[in-house]
């Protein structure tokens, strides 16, 4: 199972179905790409400030750990404890820098893909949200058929990331 938590942007749209369109799913769990190399996993998540401020900080922590004159196996395992807690992190800072951009939190959906997530929180989500398309009202089911969730992201575009 997986589990994903649903934000919206700051100025959503009024209709339900452009509204759908702009909701980011952020994976929660572990990132293997994080995990073997930061920068490229942050950058996939569109955390460009923390690809720098990692490259940076490595950079001097590096130093500092080689003038202190710790052997290059202690230094391996740092960083390697490090990336690994990033790994574990990265949904929580992709979080917090969506938040501090305005987005807003509107829930959290378990299932066992991205698809399930995606329909099980549509299905709960659509049904309270208002119907305005060309200035006439469409039936319910009309606008939920016609909501075709987005498989890229505005962070990455190419696609979906599992």
């Amino acid at each position: 199972m997986v589990t994903y938590t649903v934000h919206e942007p700051p100025d959503p749209a009024s209709d339900r179905v452009d509204r759908s369109v702009d909701l980011e799913f952020v994976k929660d769990g572990f990132s293997w790409l994080t995990a073997i190399c930061p920068p490229v996993g942050f950058i996939a998540n569109g955390l460009w400030l923390f690809a720098l401020a990692y490259l940076v900080g490595a950079g001097v922590l590096g130093w500092a750990l080689t003038a202190w004159k710790l052997d290059p196996q202690s230094i391996g395992w740092i960083f390697l404890f490090i990336n690994i807690y990033l790994a574990f992190e990265i949904s929580t800072l992709k979080r917090w820098m969506l938040e501090q951009t305005g987005w807003q939190a509107l829930g959290v959906v378990t299932g066992k893909s991205i698809a399930d997530c995606e329909r099980r929180f549509f299905e709960s989500w659509l049904p309270g949200q208002p119907i305005i398309a060309n200035g006439t009202a469409n039936h319910a089911g009309t606008a939920a058929a016609a909501v075709a969730p987005r498989r890229g992201s505005r962070f990455w575009p190419f696609g979906q990331r599992g």
